[in-house]
């Protein structure tokens, strides 16, 4: 974010020339190509990373959540297994 105040302050420098200039295209320019891409660039990259670690934040949450979910998917499924096994022993001793 430094370097967005400081490309302002670089930007700012050129105002008064274009100023002194007096010309709309002039001034439109200045806008344009210093001011507007020396500092929004900067900002929108830091935007991109506060994103990006917000995901690997939600990313992480999710994985630890989906591990959790096939471990006790796993439990089930023996605790099925054992049930089953309990009642074909059941219908071989009814047999």
């Amino acid at each position: 974010m430094y370097c967005a105040y400081v490309f302002t302050l670089v930007a700012l420098v050129a105002l008064p020339a274009a100023i002194e200039q007096g010309s709309p295209t002039v001034l439109v320019n200045w806008l344009s190509s210093n001011f507007l891409q020396l500092v929004l660039l900067p900002i929108i990259i830091v935007g991109q990373n506060v994103i990006s670690a917000a995901q690997d934040a939600r990313a992480e949450a999710d994985h630890e959540t989906l591990t959790a979910l096939h471990t006790m998917a796993q439990q089930q499924l023996q605790i099925l297994e054992g049930q089953n096994e309990i009642l074909d022993l059941l219908k071989r001793q009814v047999a």
